[in-house]
């Protein structure tokens, strides 16, 4: 397992003083590109071979979330490779060595230069070597989206959410849907399904659905190209 350790700062907490779903998720992804710089095949190498990895599923679970202050470790680790997807897992734990958020992920292995994806090689594989799986409940990278949902007004994506690929970073579709998602406290799982790349200037239609336990949030395009599907259960 690769990690790095840290302290929960402020600017990552919310009006609760403890750490945000979207930072989680940040922290996260921070920590996977860590491992690939480390490794040499971070931003930097990927350009030059015209590759990259693109996010396509979430799978979070949240036990308890950090606050303000507490030491943390981040850790991260590649537990498969078949076809064209990565598997890649997540912990974040508390200094005592309990799991505090525990996250299966799923990536696609892009040729950015025909936008099309590509079969990972042994080479390629070989680098980041293969641990054994989390043990989570097997929920698939598809989220079922209810009929009845309600749109609320659009808005545009911003420069400072775009990152290196040229669109939206993966976390930040997080922090746009925590505006209808319940409280953090409330969430107990969050699942992320990325659909297409939201670049900058697109306009964003958020359309929601609440349930008993249950909160989905939809947020695509005028055209209705759908850019990301977010679920939150308690």
């Amino acid at each position: 397992m690769y990690s790095f350790k840290s302290r929960v700062r402020y600017s990552e907490t919310g009006e609760d003083g403890i750490l945000s779903l979207s930072r989680a998720v940040h922290y996260m992804q921070d920590c996977s590109t860590f491992q690939s710089e480390e490794l040499g095949v971070g931003v930097e190498h990927m350009k030059k071979i015209g590759r990259a990895w693109f996010l396509s599923a979430w799978q979070i679970e949240i036990r308890r979330r950090p606050k303000l202050m507490e030491e943390i470790v981040v850790g991260t680790w590649a537990s498969g490779f078949k076809a064209m997807y990565g598997y890649r897992n997540f912990v974040i734990r508390d200094g005592a060595g309990e799991d505090l958020v525990r996250a299966a992920s799923t990536w696609v292995y892009m040729n950015v230069e025909t936008g099309r994806p590509e079969r990972v090689k042994k080479e390629i594989a070989a680098v980041y070597g293969e641990e054994s799986p989390l043990e989570m409940e097997e929920v698939g990278r598809k989220i079922r989206v209810p009929e009845m949902l309600t749109e609320y007004p659009a808005f545009p994506v911003r420069r400072d959410q775009i990152d290196t690929n040229g669109h939206v970073n993966n976390a930040r579709y997080v922090e746009m849907a925590e505006e209808w998602l319940p409280a953090a406290s409330e969430t107990g799982r969050l699942r992320v399904a990325y659909q297409h790349a939201a670049r900058h200037g697109d306009l964003i239609v958020p359309a929601v659905y609440k349930g008993a336990g249950c909160c989905t949030v939809v947020l695509k395009g005028r055209d209705g190209r759908v850019y990301a599907v977010l679920e939150a259960r308690a």
